[in-house]
Protein backbone atom coordinates (compact mmCIF):
# COMPACT_ATOMS: atom_id res chain seq x y z
CA UNK A 1 0.00 0.00 0.00
CA UNK A 2 0.93 3.70 -0.99
CA UNK A 3 -0.15 4.82 2.66
CA UNK A 4 -0.50 3.23 6.16
CA UNK A 5 -4.17 4.21 8.18
CA UNK A 6 -3.11 5.68 11.06
CA UNK A 7 -5.80 6.06 14.14
CA UNK A 8 -5.42 8.08 17.25
CA UNK A 9 -7.12 8.56 20.21
CA UNK A 10 -9.14 11.47 19.44
CA UNK A 11 -10.01 10.11 15.92
CA UNK A 12 -11.28 6.95 17.38
CA UNK A 13 -13.64 9.35 19.89
CA UNK A 14 -14.68 11.60 17.02
CA UNK A 15 -15.71 8.64 15.40
CA UNK A 16 -17.62 7.06 18.40
CA UNK A 17 -19.66 10.87 18.78
CA UNK A 18 -20.77 11.00 15.02
CA UNK A 19 -22.15 7.66 15.27
CA UNK A 20 -23.49 8.62 18.42
CA UNK A 21 -25.06 11.45 16.97
CA UNK A 22 -26.47 9.42 14.15
CA UNK A 23 -27.91 7.36 16.65
CA UNK A 24 -29.87 9.99 18.88
CA UNK A 25 -31.09 11.27 15.15
CA UNK A 26 -32.73 8.35 14.72
CA UNK A 27 -34.02 8.14 17.84
CA UNK A 28 -35.07 11.81 18.18
CA UNK A 29 -37.13 11.30 14.62
CA UNK A 30 -39.36 8.22 16.09
CA UNK A 31 -40.16 10.19 19.35
CA UNK A 32 -42.76 12.72 18.45
CA UNK A 33 -41.84 15.41 21.55
CA UNK A 34 -38.07 15.27 20.41
CA UNK A 35 -39.03 15.43 16.65
CA UNK A 36 -41.55 18.61 17.45
CA UNK A 37 -38.71 20.31 18.97
CA UNK A 38 -36.22 19.91 16.45
CA UNK A 39 -38.84 21.09 14.09
CA UNK A 40 -39.31 24.52 16.30
CA UNK A 41 -35.48 24.65 16.24
CA UNK A 42 -35.95 24.08 12.10
CA UNK A 43 -38.63 26.91 11.71
CA UNK A 44 -35.84 30.09 12.91
CA UNK A 45 -33.93 31.24 9.97
CA UNK A 46 -30.54 31.47 12.30
CA UNK A 47 -30.34 28.30 13.86
CA UNK A 48 -30.92 27.07 10.02
CA UNK A 49 -27.63 29.10 9.42
CA UNK A 50 -26.24 28.20 12.03
CA UNK A 51 -26.31 24.46 11.29
CA UNK A 52 -25.09 24.71 8.12
CA UNK A 53 -22.05 26.36 8.67
CA UNK A 54 -21.19 23.91 11.82
CA UNK A 55 -22.16 21.38 9.54
CA UNK A 56 -18.98 22.80 6.92
CA UNK A 57 -16.67 23.23 10.00
CA UNK A 58 -18.06 19.29 11.05
CA UNK A 59 -16.88 18.09 7.45
CA UNK A 60 -13.40 19.54 7.83
CA UNK A 61 -12.46 18.47 11.18
CA UNK A 62 -14.00 14.68 9.80
CA UNK A 63 -11.55 15.06 7.08
CA UNK A 64 -8.93 16.36 9.41
CA UNK A 65 -9.43 12.85 11.66
CA UNK A 66 -8.58 10.39 8.85
CA UNK A 67 -5.06 10.21 9.26
CA UNK A 68 -2.24 8.19 7.34
CA UNK A 69 1.47 7.75 6.88
CA UNK A 70 2.63 7.86 3.42
CA UNK A 71 5.12 5.17 2.36
CA UNK A 72 8.74 5.85 1.65
CA UNK A 73 10.04 5.26 -2.26
CA UNK A 74 12.24 2.16 -1.84
CA UNK A 75 16.00 2.72 -1.41
CA UNK A 76 18.92 1.52 -4.02
CA UNK A 77 19.73 -1.73 -2.42
CA UNK A 78 16.07 -2.98 -1.51
CA UNK A 79 13.87 -4.75 -3.86
CA UNK A 80 10.40 -3.80 -4.94
CA UNK A 81 9.01 -6.51 -2.96
CA UNK A 82 10.34 -5.50 0.39
CA UNK A 83 8.03 -4.48 3.25
CA UNK A 84 7.58 -1.13 2.40
CA UNK A 85 8.52 1.90 4.72
CA UNK A 86 6.38 4.34 5.94
CA UNK A 87 7.30 7.86 6.80
CA UNK A 88 7.32 9.29 10.29
CA UNK A 89 5.02 12.18 9.69
CA UNK A 90 1.24 11.77 10.13
CA UNK A 91 -1.21 13.54 7.93
CA UNK A 92 -4.56 13.44 7.15
CA UNK A 93 -7.20 13.63 4.40
CA UNK A 94 -7.87 17.48 4.95
CA UNK A 95 -3.58 17.54 3.91
CA UNK A 96 -4.06 15.98 0.93
CA UNK A 97 -6.91 18.22 -0.49
CA UNK A 98 -4.91 21.22 1.30
CA UNK A 99 -1.78 20.10 -0.47
CA UNK A 100 -1.02 23.17 -2.09
CA UNK A 101 -1.31 25.01 0.76
CA UNK A 102 0.90 22.79 2.74
CA UNK A 103 4.01 22.56 0.87
CA UNK A 104 4.05 25.85 -0.90
CA UNK A 105 6.34 27.40 2.12
CA UNK A 106 7.96 30.77 2.27
CA UNK A 107 10.95 31.74 4.29
CA UNK A 108 9.25 34.01 6.61
CA UNK A 109 6.12 36.18 7.14
CA UNK A 110 4.25 37.52 4.03
CA UNK A 111 0.82 39.71 4.00
CA UNK A 112 -1.96 38.93 1.89
CA UNK A 113 -2.17 38.57 -1.71
CA UNK A 114 1.76 39.75 -1.43
CA UNK A 115 4.41 39.43 -4.07
CA UNK A 116 7.22 39.88 -1.72
CA UNK A 117 8.38 38.76 1.82
CA UNK A 118 7.21 41.13 4.12
CA UNK A 119 11.00 42.09 5.63
CA UNK A 120 13.73 43.53 3.78
CA UNK A 121 17.21 41.33 2.97
CA UNK A 122 20.53 42.45 2.04
CA UNK A 123 21.31 40.74 -1.33
CA UNK A 124 24.83 41.50 -3.56
CA UNK A 125 24.21 43.73 -6.46
CA UNK A 126 25.57 42.12 -9.92
CA UNK A 127 27.86 44.80 -10.53
CA UNK A 128 29.39 44.87 -6.60
CA UNK A 129 27.91 46.10 -3.59
CA UNK A 130 24.47 45.62 -1.56
CA UNK A 131 20.97 46.23 -1.53
CA UNK A 132 18.11 45.93 0.86
CA UNK A 133 15.25 44.74 -0.81
CA UNK A 134 12.20 42.72 -0.36
CA UNK A 135 12.80 39.63 -2.07
CA UNK A 136 9.88 37.84 -4.52
CA UNK A 137 8.05 34.85 -3.10
CA UNK A 138 8.76 31.45 -4.00
CA UNK A 139 5.35 30.24 -4.48
CA UNK A 140 3.09 33.53 -3.78
CA UNK A 141 1.90 35.13 -6.94
CA UNK A 142 5.21 33.92 -8.96
CA UNK A 143 3.11 33.35 -12.00
CA UNK A 144 2.74 37.23 -12.25
CA UNK A 145 5.60 39.28 -13.88
CA UNK A 146 6.83 42.50 -13.20
CA UNK A 147 4.25 44.65 -14.91
CA UNK A 148 1.11 42.28 -14.68
CA UNK A 149 -1.28 43.74 -12.75
CA UNK A 150 -2.64 41.83 -9.53
CA UNK A 151 -6.27 42.90 -9.18
CA UNK A 152 -6.99 41.86 -13.41
CA UNK A 153 -5.75 38.49 -12.48
CA UNK A 154 -7.61 37.92 -9.58
CA UNK A 155 -10.50 39.39 -11.12
CA UNK A 156 -10.28 36.89 -13.92
CA UNK A 157 -9.90 33.83 -11.58
CA UNK A 158 -12.84 34.73 -9.63
CA UNK A 159 -15.38 35.39 -13.13
CA UNK A 160 -16.38 31.99 -12.67
CA UNK A 161 -17.02 31.33 -8.63
CA UNK A 162 -20.51 33.08 -8.42
CA UNK A 163 -21.99 31.00 -11.19
CA UNK A 164 -20.63 27.79 -9.09
CA UNK A 165 -21.93 29.03 -5.99
CA UNK A 166 -25.62 29.37 -8.01
CA UNK A 167 -25.11 25.85 -9.91
CA UNK A 168 -24.41 24.03 -6.19
CA UNK A 169 -27.11 26.51 -4.43
CA UNK A 170 -29.21 27.11 -6.55
CA UNK A 171 -29.86 24.32 -8.69
CA UNK A 172 -28.79 20.95 -6.64
CA UNK A 173 -29.57 21.94 -3.11
CA UNK A 174 -32.79 23.79 -4.47
CA UNK A 175 -33.78 20.43 -6.08
CA UNK A 176 -33.14 18.65 -3.09
CA UNK A 177 -34.39 20.81 -0.49
CA UNK A 178 -37.79 21.07 -3.27
CA UNK A 179 -38.21 17.43 -3.19
CA UNK A 180 -38.45 16.68 0.53
CA UNK A 181 -41.01 19.50 0.24
CA UNK A 182 -43.07 18.42 -1.93
CA UNK A 183 -42.79 14.93 -0.65
CA UNK A 184 -43.54 16.08 2.86
CA UNK A 185 -46.42 18.85 1.80
CA UNK A 186 -47.54 16.46 -1.54
CA UNK A 187 -47.06 19.67 -3.97
CA UNK A 188 -45.12 19.85 -7.39
CA UNK A 189 -41.62 20.47 -7.52
CA UNK A 190 -42.36 23.81 -8.74
CA UNK A 191 -44.77 24.84 -6.06
CA UNK A 192 -42.68 23.52 -3.10
CA UNK A 193 -39.52 25.81 -5.09
CA UNK A 194 -41.26 28.95 -5.07
CA UNK A 195 -42.50 28.06 -1.23
CA UNK A 196 -38.72 27.47 -0.49
CA UNK A 197 -37.71 31.19 -2.25
CA UNK A 198 -40.73 32.94 -0.75
CA UNK A 199 -39.56 31.75 2.99
CA UNK A 200 -43.15 29.96 3.65
CA UNK A 201 -42.05 26.05 4.45
CA UNK A 202 -42.04 24.49 7.71
CA UNK A 203 -38.05 24.49 7.97
CA UNK A 204 -36.37 28.01 7.11
CA UNK A 205 -34.64 26.07 3.47
CA UNK A 206 -34.18 29.83 2.33
CA UNK A 207 -31.60 30.16 5.06
CA UNK A 208 -29.83 27.25 4.37
CA UNK A 209 -30.05 28.27 0.41
CA UNK A 210 -28.48 31.21 1.16
CA UNK A 211 -26.39 30.18 3.85
CA UNK A 212 -24.68 27.53 1.24
CA UNK A 213 -24.37 30.41 -1.48
CA UNK A 214 -21.92 31.77 0.12
CA UNK A 215 -20.09 29.06 1.74
CA UNK A 216 -19.55 27.75 -1.69
CA UNK A 217 -18.74 31.31 -2.85
CA UNK A 218 -16.18 31.38 -0.78
CA UNK A 219 -14.57 28.05 -1.48
CA UNK A 220 -14.76 28.42 -4.91
CA UNK A 221 -13.14 31.76 -4.37
CA UNK A 222 -10.36 29.57 -2.27
CA UNK A 223 -10.06 26.77 -4.73
CA UNK A 224 -9.56 29.74 -7.59
CA UNK A 225 -6.95 31.68 -5.95
CA UNK A 226 -4.71 29.93 -3.25
CA UNK A 227 -3.23 27.97 -5.27
CA UNK A 228 -1.28 30.78 -6.84
CA UNK A 229 -1.84 33.36 -4.03
CA UNK A 230 -1.47 33.08 0.26
CA UNK A 231 -5.05 34.79 0.70
CA UNK A 232 -4.48 35.40 4.20
CA UNK A 233 -0.73 35.58 4.13
CA UNK A 234 1.85 33.43 6.11
CA UNK A 235 3.37 33.02 9.44
CA UNK A 236 6.89 33.36 10.83
CA UNK A 237 8.33 30.04 9.27
CA UNK A 238 6.23 30.81 6.28
CA UNK A 239 3.18 28.27 6.61
CA UNK A 240 -0.17 29.71 5.10
CA UNK A 241 -2.00 31.53 7.17
CA UNK A 242 -4.93 30.23 5.43
CA UNK A 243 -4.19 26.45 5.75
CA UNK A 244 -3.45 26.32 9.39
CA UNK A 245 -6.82 28.08 10.40
CA UNK A 246 -8.35 25.26 8.81
CA UNK A 247 -6.26 22.86 10.59
CA UNK A 248 -7.18 24.76 13.56
CA UNK A 249 -11.08 23.45 13.41
CA UNK A 250 -10.24 20.16 14.43
CA UNK A 251 -8.59 21.24 17.46
CA UNK A 252 -11.44 23.40 18.41
CA UNK A 253 -14.35 20.62 17.67
CA UNK A 254 -12.52 17.86 19.28
CA UNK A 255 -12.18 20.09 22.77
CA UNK A 256 -15.61 21.25 22.21
CA UNK A 257 -17.34 17.95 22.32
CA UNK A 258 -14.84 15.30 23.68
CA UNK A 259 -14.34 17.77 26.47
CA UNK A 260 -18.71 17.16 27.00
CA UNK A 261 -18.40 13.39 26.50
CA UNK A 262 -15.72 13.73 29.78
CA UNK A 263 -18.20 15.58 31.80
CA UNK A 264 -21.42 14.18 31.09
CA UNK A 265 -21.02 10.52 32.70
CA UNK A 266 -19.68 12.87 36.04
CA UNK A 267 -22.27 15.75 35.68
CA UNK A 268 -25.33 13.74 35.50
CA UNK A 269 -24.35 10.10 37.79
CA UNK A 270 -23.66 12.64 40.62
CA UNK A 271 -26.24 15.04 39.97
CA UNK A 272 -28.97 12.75 39.77
CA UNK A 273 -27.78 10.55 42.62
CA UNK A 274 -27.73 13.29 44.68
CA UNK A 275 -31.25 15.24 43.95
CA UNK A 276 -33.17 11.37 44.23
CA UNK A 277 -31.39 10.15 47.24
CA UNK A 278 -30.42 12.71 49.32
CA UNK A 279 -28.53 12.06 52.62
CA UNK A 280 -25.26 11.38 52.92
CA UNK A 281 -24.81 10.86 49.25
CA UNK A 282 -26.26 14.43 48.67
CA UNK A 283 -23.81 15.78 51.56
CA UNK A 284 -21.09 14.15 49.51
CA UNK A 285 -21.45 15.43 45.83
CA UNK A 286 -22.63 18.80 47.12
CA UNK A 287 -18.90 18.76 49.20
CA UNK A 288 -16.84 17.29 46.50
CA UNK A 289 -18.17 20.22 43.51
CA UNK A 290 -18.15 22.68 46.44
CA UNK A 291 -14.13 21.92 47.04
CA UNK A 292 -13.41 21.87 43.00
CA UNK A 293 -15.43 25.51 42.66
CA UNK A 294 -13.09 26.57 45.19
CA UNK A 295 -10.00 26.20 43.99
CA UNK A 296 -9.30 28.41 41.33
CA UNK A 297 -10.04 26.99 37.74
CA UNK A 298 -7.21 28.30 35.72
CA UNK A 299 -4.58 26.92 38.43
CA UNK A 300 -6.54 23.53 38.62
CA UNK A 301 -5.94 22.84 35.19
CA UNK A 302 -2.38 24.49 34.84
CA UNK A 303 -1.31 22.13 37.39
CA UNK A 304 -3.21 18.93 35.84
CA UNK A 305 -1.30 19.82 32.51
CA UNK A 306 2.05 20.58 33.37
CA UNK A 307 1.83 17.16 35.41
CA UNK A 308 0.72 15.44 32.39
CA UNK A 309 3.11 17.50 30.32
CA UNK A 310 5.92 15.81 32.69
CA UNK A 311 4.46 12.79 32.43
CA UNK A 312 4.76 12.58 28.16
CA UNK A 313 8.30 13.89 28.54
CA UNK A 314 9.22 11.52 30.42
CA UNK A 315 7.98 8.76 28.27
CA UNK A 316 8.88 9.07 25.02
CA UNK A 317 8.74 5.78 24.80
CA UNK A 318 4.98 5.52 24.92
CA UNK A 319 4.92 7.00 21.27
CA UNK A 320 6.04 6.04 17.95
CA UNK A 321 5.34 9.17 15.97
CA UNK A 322 5.38 13.19 17.22
CA UNK A 323 1.56 12.79 16.07
CA UNK A 324 0.71 10.55 18.71
CA UNK A 325 2.61 12.43 21.40
CA UNK A 326 0.35 15.72 20.57
CA UNK A 327 -2.89 14.04 20.29
CA UNK A 328 -2.09 12.33 24.20
CA UNK A 329 -1.51 15.65 25.51
CA UNK A 330 -4.39 16.64 22.95
CA UNK A 331 -7.08 14.05 25.20
CA UNK A 332 -5.56 14.50 28.59
CA UNK A 333 -6.47 18.29 27.86
CA UNK A 334 -9.96 17.14 27.02
CA UNK A 335 -9.73 15.03 30.04
CA UNK A 336 -8.73 17.77 32.49
CA UNK A 337 -10.98 20.13 31.23
CA UNK A 338 -13.87 17.52 31.56
CA UNK A 339 -13.39 16.83 35.20
CA UNK A 340 -12.80 20.06 36.30
CA UNK A 341 -16.12 21.53 34.54
CA UNK A 342 -19.10 19.20 35.34
CA UNK A 343 -19.49 20.92 38.87
CA UNK A 344 -22.22 23.50 36.53
CA UNK A 345 -24.11 20.84 35.38
CA UNK A 346 -24.39 18.70 38.16
CA UNK A 347 -25.40 21.57 40.45
CA UNK A 348 -28.67 21.93 37.78
CA UNK A 349 -29.40 18.26 37.50
CA UNK A 350 -29.52 18.07 41.69
CA UNK A 351 -32.28 20.68 42.01
CA UNK A 352 -34.02 19.28 38.56
CA UNK A 353 -34.13 16.22 40.27
CA UNK A 354 -35.42 17.62 43.55
CA UNK A 355 -38.25 18.66 42.21
CA UNK A 356 -39.50 15.41 40.00
CA UNK A 357 -38.69 13.29 43.11
CA UNK A 358 -41.62 14.56 44.46
CA UNK A 359 -44.03 14.75 41.71
CA UNK A 360 -47.15 11.93 41.86
CA UNK A 361 -45.78 9.93 39.20
CA UNK A 362 -42.30 8.76 40.85
CA UNK A 363 -44.12 8.33 43.62
CA UNK A 364 -46.77 6.49 42.33
CA UNK A 365 -43.47 3.93 41.06
CA UNK A 366 -42.38 4.31 44.25
CA UNK A 367 -45.55 3.29 46.08
CA UNK A 368 -45.46 0.15 43.29
CA UNK A 369 -42.91 -1.11 44.25
CA UNK A 370 -40.07 0.09 41.31
CA UNK A 371 -36.94 0.06 42.26
CA UNK A 372 -34.50 2.71 42.15
CA UNK A 373 -32.48 2.10 38.94
CA UNK A 374 -35.86 1.68 37.01
CA UNK A 375 -37.21 5.01 38.01
CA UNK A 376 -33.76 6.72 37.49
CA UNK A 377 -33.93 4.98 34.22
CA UNK A 378 -37.26 5.42 33.01
CA UNK A 379 -38.47 8.64 35.17
CA UNK A 380 -35.75 10.85 36.05
CA UNK A 381 -33.28 10.61 33.85
CA UNK A 382 -35.77 10.99 30.46
CA UNK A 383 -36.90 14.29 32.24
CA UNK A 384 -33.62 16.16 32.71
CA UNK A 385 -32.30 15.46 29.27
CA UNK A 386 -33.43 18.84 27.92
CA UNK A 387 -31.56 20.49 30.37
CA UNK A 388 -28.09 18.22 29.40
CA UNK A 389 -28.91 18.76 25.50
CA UNK A 390 -29.11 22.80 26.95
CA UNK A 391 -25.85 22.57 28.92
CA UNK A 392 -23.75 20.29 26.16
CA UNK A 393 -24.62 23.01 23.20
CA UNK A 394 -24.17 26.30 25.45
CA UNK A 395 -20.52 24.65 26.48
CA UNK A 396 -19.22 24.23 23.62
CA UNK A 397 -18.11 27.81 22.14
CA UNK A 398 -17.37 27.85 26.02
CA UNK A 399 -14.57 25.12 25.96
CA UNK A 400 -13.54 26.56 22.16
CA UNK A 401 -12.40 30.00 23.98
CA UNK A 402 -11.01 27.86 26.65
CA UNK A 403 -8.10 26.02 24.61
CA UNK A 404 -7.92 29.76 23.02
CA UNK A 405 -7.13 30.91 26.51
CA UNK A 406 -5.24 28.33 27.96
CA UNK A 407 -2.84 27.74 24.82
CA UNK A 408 -2.44 31.89 24.98
CA UNK A 409 -0.72 31.47 28.49
CA UNK A 410 1.16 28.59 27.51
CA UNK A 411 -0.68 25.51 28.94
CA UNK A 412 -3.03 24.19 25.91
CA UNK A 413 -2.34 21.93 23.32
CA UNK A 414 1.10 20.46 21.86
CA UNK A 415 3.26 22.95 20.38
CA UNK A 416 3.11 20.15 17.44
CA UNK A 417 -0.82 20.75 17.22
CA UNK A 418 -2.55 23.45 15.42
CA UNK A 419 -4.85 25.56 17.38
CA UNK A 420 -6.55 28.91 17.38
CA UNK A 421 -4.73 29.54 20.61
CA UNK A 422 -1.79 28.92 19.20
CA UNK A 423 -1.92 30.98 16.34
CA UNK A 424 -2.95 33.35 18.78
CA UNK A 425 0.35 33.39 20.97
CA UNK A 426 2.15 32.81 17.65
CA UNK A 427 1.00 36.14 16.98
CA UNK A 428 1.37 38.06 20.08
CA UNK A 429 4.95 38.91 19.98
CA UNK A 430 4.18 40.28 16.72
CA UNK A 431 1.66 43.07 17.26
CA UNK A 432 4.50 45.56 18.87
CA UNK A 433 6.50 45.49 15.38
CA UNK A 434 6.20 48.19 12.85
CA UNK A 435 4.40 48.04 10.58
CA UNK A 436 2.03 45.49 12.69
CA UNK A 437 1.53 41.66 11.22
CA UNK A 438 -2.00 41.32 12.06
CA UNK A 439 -3.19 38.61 8.96
CA UNK A 440 -2.45 35.73 11.69
CA UNK A 441 -4.16 37.19 14.92
CA UNK A 442 -7.27 39.17 12.69
CA UNK A 443 -7.38 35.36 10.70
CA UNK A 444 -7.78 32.65 14.41
CA UNK A 445 -10.13 35.45 15.53
CA UNK A 446 -12.56 35.23 12.49
CA UNK A 447 -12.24 31.56 12.17
CA UNK A 448 -12.93 31.09 16.12
CA UNK A 449 -15.52 33.87 15.60
CA UNK A 450 -17.52 31.94 13.25
CA UNK A 451 -17.54 28.84 14.95
CA UNK A 452 -18.07 30.41 18.25
CA UNK A 453 -20.98 32.76 16.82
CA UNK A 454 -22.97 29.60 15.23
CA UNK A 455 -22.38 27.56 18.35
CA UNK A 456 -24.24 30.41 19.98
CA UNK A 457 -27.06 30.82 17.48
CA UNK A 458 -27.91 27.42 17.27
CA UNK A 459 -27.51 27.09 21.38
CA UNK A 460 -30.32 29.40 21.97
CA UNK A 461 -32.61 27.98 19.38
CA UNK A 462 -32.22 24.72 21.01
CA UNK A 463 -32.60 26.35 24.26
CA UNK A 464 -36.05 27.92 23.30
CA UNK A 465 -37.12 24.82 22.17
CA UNK A 466 -36.06 22.15 24.60
CA UNK A 467 -36.82 24.14 28.08
CA UNK A 468 -40.39 23.48 28.94
CA UNK A 469 -40.59 26.83 30.92
CA UNK A 470 -39.92 28.82 27.36
CA UNK A 471 -43.36 27.83 25.97
CA UNK A 472 -41.33 26.40 23.15
CA UNK A 473 -40.48 29.72 21.26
Amino acid sequence: MNIQPVLLFTDLLVFVLILSALALALRAGNHAPSREAWRRVGRRPAAMAAASVLLVFGVIGFLDSLHYREALPPGPEESAAAKPRYAADVLSALDALLAPLRQQTEKTYSAPFARELFQRETVERSGGGQERIYPRLTHGARHLQAGDSMLADVAWRLAWTPFAALYVSGLLLLALSAAVVAHNQRCRLSAAARRILSGRTTLAWRAVLITTFLVVLFVAAGIALAPHYHLLGTDKVGQDVLYLSLKSIRTGLVIGTLTTLIMLPFAIALGIAAGYLGGWVDDAVQYLYTVLNAIPSVLLIAASVLMMQVAIDTHPQWFDTAAQRADARLLALCAILGITSWTGLCRLLRGETLKLRELDYVQAARAFGASTAAILRRHILPNVMHIVLISVVLDFSGLVLAEAVLSYVGIGVDPGTVSFGGMINAARAELAREPIIWWSLISAFVFMFILVLSANLLADAVRDAFDPGGGGR
